[in-house]
């Protein structure tokens, strides 16, 4: 790990790592028989997992319970089953979030005999227990789909956001080459930006996939593509 001024940078290669052939995950925080003191979680953010699951893999039906949870799919197609009766597909750019709340079981599952499936597995604590299990998608509108700087789960639901019971904002970024959006974190919220593809600068710092940069500082915070297409999750937690 390392500090650029006020940013704290955690590199990919820094990440836990398992392969169980079936499945390949990186582990942004302490997370299974990966344990460091070090990365437990920011603020209410407590699991990034960069998961490839082989074709025909998956995870069998498991239960959890007070935890927000939401899958974004970068490759592949993702097949969900759970307890509250829901059976569903989702394609690249789609999140699913599943409120575990007082308890719920599901199964993910990459439902291809040929292809990989990518994807990003993160868990936001509520800020309430015990609440109703529910399940919802994301999928940006037309609008959307190109957009530089997208709201994709919020608190409140606005600007056709998926909903969670915590005070976070995330925001899905895709930028061209060269191109640059900014954002603006409040006194007292933590940020926290998760690169997915491309490389960039971020506040000076430069990072590459895989890598993951957070602050505490009120201010303006920008991330400027490179030479490549960038894509990228930036967390602002309460």
């Amino acid at each position: 790990m390392k500090t650029n001024t006020d940013l704290t940078i955690r590199r990919s290669g820094e990440r836990g790592h398992v392969d169980h052939g079936w499945l390949d995950s990186r582990f942004t925080f302490s997370f299974a028989d990966y344990y460091d003191p070090a990365h437990m979680g920011f603020r209410s953010l407590r699991v990034i997992n960069d998961d490839i699951v082989a074709p025909g893999g998956g995870f069998p039906m498991h239960p959890h319970r007070d935890m927000e949870i939401f899958s974004y799919l970068l490759e592949g197609q993702l097949a969900h089953q759970d307890s509250m009766g829901n059976s569903r597909v989702i394609s690249p750019g789609q999140i699913q979030v599943m409120s575990a709340g007082s308890g719920v079981t599901h199964s993910e599952f990459n439902p291809s005999a040929t292809e990989k499936t990518h994807l990003l597995q993160i868990w936001i604590t509520p800020d309430r227990r015990g609440l109703q299990p529910r399940y919802t998608e994301w999928a940006p509108a037309p609008e959307q789909e190109a957009a530089s700087k997208v709201l994709v789960i919020s608190r409140d639901g606005r600007d056709h956001s998926a909903t969670i019971s915590q005070d976070a904002e995330i925001w899905r970024l895709k930028l061209q080459p060269g191109e640059s959006s900014a954002h603006t974190l409040a006194p007292g919220r933590g940020l926290w930006l998760h690169l997915i593809r491309g490389r960039a600068d971020f506040n000076g710092a430069g990072i590459s996939p895989g890598d993951a940069v957070s602050s505490e500082r009120a201010g303006e915070y920008t991330l400027t593509a490179g030479e490549e297409a960038v894509e990228a999750l930036l967390f602002d937690l309460g």
